[in-house]
């Protein structure tokens, strides 16, 4: 088991302590492969992909980079059980997961020598994943773009922390080195980032979605899909203002499910920020500019240890 303690970038042998988000249609091969790169986590987000596709990701990911990169794999994909056989063939350093509870492959993956660690948002959910012998958990907040919780990460990350006896990641509303040291002050081994990425130079979104994301402002994104039980946060504008008013009116998961339709692909390939589904999270209002990945993660870093010092100097005067 690993430490509860251990930094998480010396738990997976990077750089920093930062994870990539797995984005749907954003997080690439190639995109990971950036992250990994520049000391981060990258992650390549299987999604809808299929096995064979996912493969090839993953091969082509460890063509880019010789650093640790991860595969996230949602648990209501409908070839769940043969995408994990493939990436234990494939001996994938890290495997995160989604939408359940991956416990009846955790022998397997760790066979292969893969460190399990699944995302959660409650801390029912966290206790069950620790008895299944993952290895670490990612506790993800409505701060979050795309699928959220009802939680926020800063109350549901200490009360995580106090439950469980593996090492805790913090995600959601984590956009610079203010929330990094938050995070880690609460008790978090590293972060999971994702909205503060889609403005980076490499980002393989269309320059519409990254210029939506660079101005938006902190009241800009809404939660959709709450009738239906699939919560998800996407940036206000037209397609969004219609799904609210569709849900207010009690319309049907078919209607529903019609208006998002190829949604994300919509924004993430064609920039259509008016129709499409423009995944962000809510510290969207503080990423300003489109930036190298290198620049980026630097900045998180050097941002923490400077709230560190400041830190420091207050807790003197307290004291």
């Amino acid at each position: 088991m690993v430490g509860k303690s251990m930094m998480l970038h010396k738990m997976l042998g990077i750089k920093y302590p930062i994870i990539q988000g797995a984005m749907a249609n954003i997080a690439t091969a190639q995109f990971a492969a950036c992250v990994s790169n520049h000391g981060g986590l990258g992650i390549i987000g299987t999604g809808a992909m299929p096995v064979e596709v996912a493969r090839e990701s993953i091969r082509k990911c460890k063509e880019l980079t010789d650093k640790p990169f991860g595969v996230n794999v949602m648990m209501m994909h409908p070839q769940t059980k043969e995408m994990m056989e493939m990436i234990a063939q494939e001996k994938v350093a890290v495997v995160t997961t989604g939408a359940g509870n991956p416990g009846v492959y955790v022998p397997m993956l760790k066979e292969s020598g893969a460190l399990i660690i699944p995302v959660v948002a409650s801390v029912a959910l966290a206790r069950r994943l620790e008895q299944s012998g993952v290895d670490a958990l990612i506790v993800e907040g409505c701060e979050a773009g795309g699928h959220v919780s009802e939680q926020t990460t800063m109350a549901l990350l200490p009360q995580v922390i106090d439950a469980v006896n593996i090492p805790v990641i913090a995600a959601g509303g984590i956009g610079d080195g203010r929330g990094l040291y938050a995070a880690l002050s609460l008790g978090a081994i590293g972060v999971q980032v994702g909205t503060c990425l889609l403005a980076s130079v490499e980002c393989p979104i269309h320059e519409n979605y990254k210029q939506a994301v660079i101005k938006a402002k902190d009241t800009d994104t809404v939660v959709t899909g709450k009738s239906l039980n699939s919560p998800v946060r996407i940036y206000k504008n037209a397609m969004s203002r219609q799904y609210l008013k569709l849900e207010k009116e009690a319309a049907n998961r078919e209607e529903l499910e019609k208006l998002t339709l190829g949604a994300l692909r919509k924004a993430v390939f064609e920039g259509d920020i008016k129709n499409g589904s423009v995944m962000m999270g809510q510290i969207a209002g503080l990423v300003r500019e489109v930036r190298p990945m290198k620049e980026i993660l630097e900045d998180m870093m050097q941002g923490a240890y400077k709230v560190h010092q400041k830190m420091m100097e207050t807790m003197k005067e307290i004291a």
